[in-house]
């Protein structure tokens, strides 16, 4: 085998040894054949769904108050290319949703408790104007940004003045500033 060969065939087992992962901020428009409310808000039972059904080979969640009133599965039976947009988090059959669990953004994390005040604020997928809030506040140590939809149509920011233990729940996005 020649050493390009031996580089190529080196490389297509590294790819496939890749898990694959649902992609937060990304659609997957077209190919639906069939979509479906989700109650929980969580991005992972669409998945799943995909992952029960023969002839779906991809799959977009939407979050409430985005594409639908209420959090929406879209189930596909081919996979079309991923485009950029906040509503959403997509995947193809056998992508688990993986988000990112430490680090100074916690997606997918609340930290119930501990709060100092709470306010509407602008839709954002990673909770800056919570975080901004919070830098901006000194007695602030953390915040929870709550996604549009889950506690009522406009997002909403709760600054905490202590720590809390983080919970993982799909409506939220976290962080610790002090």
């Amino acid at each position: 085998m020649s050493l390009r060969g031996l580089i190529f065939c080196l490389a297509a087992s590294l790819l496939a040894a890749v898990p694959a992962r649902a992609q937060t901020g990304y659609d997957r428009p077209g190919g639906d054949y069939s979509n479906v409310p989700v109650r929980s808000g969580d991005p992972a039972a669409c998945a799943a769904r995909c992952e029960r059904e023969g002839r779906c080979r991809a799959w977009s969640f939407s979050y409430p108050n985005t594409v639908q009133t209420g959090a929406v599965c879209w189930l596909k039976n081919q996979v079309t290319a991923r485009v950029e947009n906040s509503c959403c988090v997509s995947g193809v059959k056998g992508a688990g949703v993986l988000e990112r669990k430490s680090g100074p953004i916690e997606f997918s994390i609340d930290r119930t408790g501990g709060d100092l005040r709470n306010m509407d604020v602008e839709t954002d997928p990673a909770g800056a104007p919570c975080e901004a809030a919070c830098k901006a506040e000194e007695r602030c140590r953390a915040w929870t940004y709550v996604r549009p939809g889950y506690l009522g149509p406009s997002a909403r920011c709760f600054l905490k003045e202590r720590l809390t233990r983080p919970r993982h729940k799909p409506c939220c996005v976290s962080g610790v500033v002090r």
